[in-house]
């Protein structure tokens, strides 16, 4: 039997004269259109009806399927008239009374009859009282009644509730005030306090009430205090309530947090400034998997004002220990570009620490180039200054637009010319980083299509990259156009006899002019490019300059060069 579902059958007459609402009652008179009977029939309503049965012998005690008595639905329905009458007839029966009896409550009340309140205090199968069912209900009157009579406040249900929490949940201030002044007590615990429960339903002045007698750091099954709750969902007053009555700013719950960790993470300014200005310590260790501080938690959401409040009072020595996560690395996973900007321009380390044992990348930007939609934040970092490793160049050399990227940014070698302001900002890749992107370019033959020409464009030495990988598997295209850049007449025997054996099993279909010695057209270019530099000639208009013929001009920047059909210019 499901003892949570009513079954009409199981209830006594007496039970359901005591729950039932006139009004109702009056509404269904009215929709079957008798209303003329409408004032004799209410006359003879639930309570001369719940009086006549009881006059007749029928009992109070009875319980249906669910438990309930009649003192159980006369509670629940605020039915303070039915109640009186079924209270009378409890502690008549119980204490023998004559009938017409009805002083018996300061009898009851003075605990002369143990049955009397049992009864009072009686549970349904489910462990509820009368008195906690008015407090659900909001009944004031009918629980007032009960407390006369003797009700235990304190009893608890099978879930370990008791009237106080009813009333706490449902934000009746009135109740919880009688509650408290019969001597509620505050610190029953079922997974939560009351406490907890006023700080979670947001209700300051219930909250008021209980802070003067609750054990302020009380927490449930995580260690959740009721300021960490307050903290976490941003009820400011609550916080303030609860901070000014003595409650530990500083409290951890079982993970570690904190009530400042917590508002920084889901953005309560208002609560992370109240926090601040009353102790709470931006230092706190907030996670057992590394130290990670209540700043973290505002660049992770991308909540820039709680980050410019936090950083300035937090050790910035995650930037760049190890063991340790820069809060640049949250950032960066939550795709904020404003947090990063802040950071940045805050000096924090845009190569922060290796974080491979922990998040699996070895630097910030690693972790933008693992996710393409991060890819905007890329420049950010290579502007303040991101080192670019063997990692790094892994996936910036497999795509064009970010080798581009790299080269709108930096220059390969010391420019001999800045041309404008644009060029003036950009930096020169240090010499570890140089030999990074060669390793690196001539372990990916099969990707030289994609990072060959922009590094040529932008003056690589391409004899750095007439390297055996390169002229055994790079794609014929891409070897012809790297030829063009060199005078092929002066190749190595072993480069020559590599490219003969790709002629002959056909992998490699070379331009007709390389069976002959270079034209004197492009022996000169050669010998400029040398002498003047490659960012000279192919990025400036120096070569317009030049005493030399205006159709000469675009031979001399090796405009002419092409790439799959493709210009290269």
């Amino acid at each position: 039997m499901d003892i949570t579902k009513c079954y009409e059958y199981s209830i006594s007459r007496v039970a359901a004269a005591a729950r039932s609402d006139p009004r109702k009652r009056r509404r269904r008179l009215i929709r079957s259109g008798l209303r003329k009977r409408i004032t004799h029939l209410i006359g003879r309503g639930p309570r001369k009806l719940l009086r006549r049965l009881i006059r007749i012998g029928r009992a109070v005690h009875l319980a249906d399927n669910r438990g309930w008595r009649a003192i159980h639905e006369a509670a629940a329905a605020g039915r303070v008239d039915c109640l009186k009458d079924i209270l009378s007839e409890a502690a008549m029966t119980v204490l023998h009374l004559e009938p017409g009896h009805k002083q018996f409550l300061p009898t009851c009340a003075a605990g002369s009859s143990s049955g009397f309140k049992a009864y009072v205090n009686s549970t349904t199968h489910e462990g509820e009282t009368a008195c906690y069912l008015a407090a659900e209900h909001g009944h004031l009157p009918t629980l007032r009644l009960l407390v006369k009579a003797g009700a235990d406040i304190n009893q608890q249900t099978n879930e370990h509730l008791c009237p106080l929490y009813a009333a706490v949940t449902d934000g009746n201030k009135d109740m919880v005030q009688v509650l408290l002044a019969k001597g509620a007590l505050v610190d029953r615990l079922h997974s939560r306090t009351w406490l907890y429960e006023a700080v979670y339903v947001n209700n300051v002045d219930i909250v008021r009430m209980l802070v003067t007698r609750a054990n302020l750091e009380a927490c449930d099954d995580k260690k959740i205090t009721p300021l960490i709750l307050a903290a976490q969902h941003g009820h400011r007053e609550c916080v303030e309530v609860l901070v000014q009555a003595g409650a530990d700013v500083n409290a951890q719950d079982r993970d570690l947090a904190t009530p400042l960790s917590l508002a920084s993470r889901r953005g309560h300014l208002a609560c992370v400034e109240f926090l601040l200005e009353h102790g709470a310590d931006p230092n706190l260790i907030c996670k057992e998997a590394w130290p990670e501080l209540a700043m973290h938690g505002a660049a992770q959401f991308g909540h820039l004002e709680i980050l410019k409040r936090l950083v300035p009072v937090s050790a910035c020595s995650s930037d760049h220990l190890p063991g340790n996560v820069s809060p640049l690395y949250y950032a960066i996973e939550s795709q904020n570009e404003d947090c990063v900007d802040y950071l940045l321009s805050e000096g924090f380390n845009p190569d922060a620490q290796d974080c491979s044992e922990i998040l699996g990348v070895y630097s910030p930007l690693h972790l933008v180039l693992l996710e393409e939609d991060s890819y905007a934040m890329a420049p950010k970092l290579l502007m303040a200054g991101a080192a670019l490793r063997i990692t790094e160049w892994g996936f910036l050399l497999a795509e064009t637009d970010l080798v581009e990227l790299v080269l709108d940014l930096r220059w390969l070698y010391p420019p001999s010319f800045p041309g404008n302001k644009a060029d003036e900002i950009k930096s020169v890749l240090r010499p570890e980083e140089f030999q990074d992107m060669c390793a690196t370019a001539l372990a990916r033959p099969d990707l030289a299509q994609e990072w060959l020409p922009p590094l040529i464009r932008a003056g690589l030495d391409p004899y750095l990259m007439l390297h055996t990988d390169i002229l055994m598997e790079a794609k014929g295209s891409i070897v012809n156009f790297l030829l063009q850049f060199v005078n092929w007449s002066t190749l190595t025997s072993s480069s020559k006899a590599i490219l003969c054996h790709r002629r002959a099993e056909g992998t490699w279909q070379p331009f007709p002019q390389f069976d002959s010695i270079p034209n004197l057209l492009h022996l000169c270019r050669l010998k400029l490019r040398s002498i003047m530099g490659p960012d000279l000639v192919l990025n400036s208009d120096v070569v317009q300059k030049l005493h030399v013929p205006t159709e000469l001009h675009s031979s001399l920047q090796f405009k002419d060069i092409q790439v799959d059909n493709t210009e290269f210019s």
